[in-house]
C-alpha cells in the first residue's frame, strides 16, 4: 500500500478585468486510487504584484502578462478609486 498526496492546478479567467482564478485540487491517493480530495481557490486581481520578486508561479505571471494590458489595469484602478470615494 502506497499513500501519496497529489496536487493539480487549473485556471479560469473571469470578468471585465480578467481576474485569474486559481483552483488547486489536493488528492490523497492509495495505489493510484483517489481516496479523498479537497479544493483551495483564490482570485488574483490585475493590481497583483507580478514582479520577478513575487512568489507567483511562472505560469500565473505568464497569464497576467498576456491578459492584463495597460488598458485593463488602468480601468481596474479607476473602479477602485470610485469605490473608495463613495
Amino acid at each position: 500500500m502506497t499513500l501519496e498526496k497529489k496536487k493539480s492546478i487549473d485556471y479560469e479567467i473571469r470578468g471585465e478585468f480578467k481576474f485569474i482564478q486559481e483552483r488547486v485540487k489536493t488528492s490523497i491517493m492509495e495505489d493510484d486510487k483517489e481516496l479523498s480530495f479537497s479544493y483551495h481557490r483564490r482570485t488574483i486581481a490585475p493590481d497583483a504584484d507580478m514582479s520577478e520578486e513575487s512568489n507567483e508561479s511562472d505560469e500565473i505571471k505568464a497569464l497576467a502578462a498576456a491578459l492584463w494590458t495597460d488598458e485593463i489595469k488602468t480601468a481596474y484602478e479607476a473602479t477602485l478609486s470610485v469605490e473608495i470615494e463613495e
